[in-house]
C-alpha cells in the first residue's frame, strides 16, 4: 500500500485552489474590461432565463421549442408596449407639469427652505449661492473650470457615438434574448458536461436552488414594484397632488432597495406638496402620509409575503450593499448583475454552512454516549475516539 505525505496532499490542494482564485480573478477582470458592451447581453441573458419556465411549460403541452419560444417572445413584446403606450403620455404629461413648476420651487427653495437651514444651523448657505460670489469662484480656479470644460465637450463630441451605441444596444437586447431562450436548455447542457463529473450531483443541486430562489425574488420584486408604484401613483393623485404619479412611479422604481423607495417617495411628495400650496397644507400632507402608510401594510402584509416570500433569503442592508458594490466595480453592469451574484454567494454560503456543521470541525472528537429507551439500563452504546461501539 503506497502511503501519501500529508503534506503533499496538503500543499496540492492548496495549489488546485490558488488555480480557481486565479481563474476567478481573471473572468472578473475580463468582466471589468469588456463591461460596456457586455450589458445588453447581460440584459438578454436575463430576459431569457426569466421566460425560459414558461417555454418548458408550453413544449409540456406539446409545442415546439420555436413555437413556444415565439408565443412567449410575442408575449413579452405585446406587455412592453402596453406599457410604453399607457405610461408614456402619462409621464410626459407629468414631466411638462414638474417644468412648469420649476419657478416655484427655485422660490421656495430661495425664500423659505434656505433660510430656515441658516436660522437652524447658523451657517451661510445663501451665501455660497450668490450670483457675484460665484463668478469670483470661477475666475479664481479658471483653469480647473477649463479642464472641466474641455472633458465636458469631449463627451459632447463623442455623444453620436454614444447614442448610436445605446441604439445599437436596445435593438440587441430583444434579438439576443429570442436566441437565448430558444437556445436556454443546450446552453444548460454545455455548462453542465464541463463539470467535473464527481462535484456534478453538488453543482447541479446548487444551482437548482440558486436558479428557484433568485427567479422567483425577480418576478415576485418585479410585482412588488408594480404594484407598490401603483398604490402610491393613485392614492397620490387622488388626494390632489399634481406630481402624485411622477412621485410615485419613482418611488415604486426604487422600492427594490427595502425602505429607500418610500423614503425618497415621501420627501419628494412633501416637498412637492409644500411647493404646490405655497405652505403646510395639513390635510393634504396627512394624506399622503395614509397613503404610504397604506402602501407598506399592503407590501409587508399581502405583496412580498405571496409574491417574493424569502425565496433570495437576503437581509435588505445586504440587498443595498450588493448593488452599491456592483455599481462602483462594474457601473451599470454590476448593478445588473449585483442580485444573481448575491444570490448565487448566499447558496454557496448556505452550502457551506451545512458542511461545516456536518463536519468534525465542528462536532468535535470527544466521546458520544447514547441512550436508547426509557430504562437506561436497557441499551448503553458508548463510541470512543476510533469509532468503536462498546457494550
Amino acid at each position: 500500500m503506497i502511503q501519501t505525505d500529508p503534506a503533499n496532499v496538503d500543499i496540492a490542494r492548496f495549489l488546485k485552489r490558488l488555480q480557481w482564485g486565479l481563474v476567478f480573478f481573471a473572468v472578473g477582470y475580463v468582466v471589468w474590461l469588456l463591461g460596456p458592451i457586455l450589458t445588453p447581453f447581460v440584459l438578454a441573458l436575463l430576459l431569457g432565463w426569466l421566460g425560459d419556465p414558461l417555454v418548458d411549460r408550453l413544449e409540456r403541452r406539446g409545442r415546439s421549442r420555436g413555437i413556444a419560444v415565439t408565443l412567449v417572445f410575442a408575449l413579452m413584446t405585446l406587455l412592453l408596449a402596453l406599457v410604453l403606450i399607457i405610461l408614456v403620455p402619462m409621464i410626459e404629461r407629468q414631466i411638462v407639469t414638474l417644468i412648469d413648476s420649476l419657478p416655484q420651487y427655485r422660490d421656495w427653495l430661495m425664500g423659505t427652505a434656505l433660510p430656515w437651514i441658516e436660522q437652524r444651523t447658523g451657517y451661510e448657505v445663501m451665501a455660497w449661492l450668490d450670483t457675484e460670489r460665484l463668478i469670483e469662484l470661477i475666475r479664481g480656479h479658471w483653469q480647473q473650470a477649463g479642464g472641466v470644460a474641455a472633458t465636458v465637450l469631449a463627451y459632447a463630441s463623442r455623444s453620436g457615438f454614444a447614442i448610436l451605441a445605446l441604439v445599437i444596444n436596445l435593438v440587441l437586447v430583444p434579438i439576443l434574448a429570442f436566441y437565448f431562450m430558444r437556445d436556454w436548455d443546450l446552453l444548460v447542457e454545455r455548462v453542465a458536461s464541463l463539470i467535473p463529473r464527481d462535484h456534478i450531483d453538488t453543482a447541479t443541486r446548487l444551482a437548482r436552488e440558486t436558479s428557484e430562489s433568485l427567479g422567483g425574488f425577480l418576478r415576485g420584486q418585479f410585482l412588488v414594484m408594480l404594484g407598490q408604484g401603483a398604490i402610491y401613483a393613485v392614492g397620490m393623485s387622488l388626494v390632489g397632488l399634481r406630481l402624485g404619479l411622477l412621485i410615485g412611479m419613482v418611488a415604486g422604481l426604487i422600492s427594490f432597495i427595502p425602505y429607500l423607495g418610500a423614503t425618497i417617495g415621501i420627501l419628494l411628495a412633501l416637498i412637492a406638496a409644500i411647493v404646490q400650496v405655497q405652505g403646510f397644507d395639513w390635510t393634504l400632507l396627512i394624506l399622503i402620509g395614509v397613503v404610504f402608510t397604506i402602501g407598506q401594510l399592503v407590501e409587508s402584509y399581502v405583496l412580498t409575503p405571496r409574491l417574493v416570500g424569502d425565496r433570495i433569503g437576503l437581509h435588505p442592508v445586504a440587498v443595498i450593499f450588493a448593488v452599491l458594490a456592483g455599481g462602483q466595480l462594474f457601473g451599470f453592469l454590476g448593478m445588473l448583475l449585483a442580485l444573481p451574484a448575491a444570490a448565487v454567494i448566499n447558496v454557496l454560503l448556505r452550502f457551506a454552512h451545512e458542511r461545516y456543521t456536518h463536519s468534525r470541525l465542528y462536532a468535535g472528537e470527544k466521546p458520544e454516549i447514547e441512550i436508547a429507551g426509557k430504562n437506561p439500563r436497557q441499551v448503553i452504546i458508548v463510541t470512543d475516539d476510533k469509532g468503536i461501539d462498546a457494550p
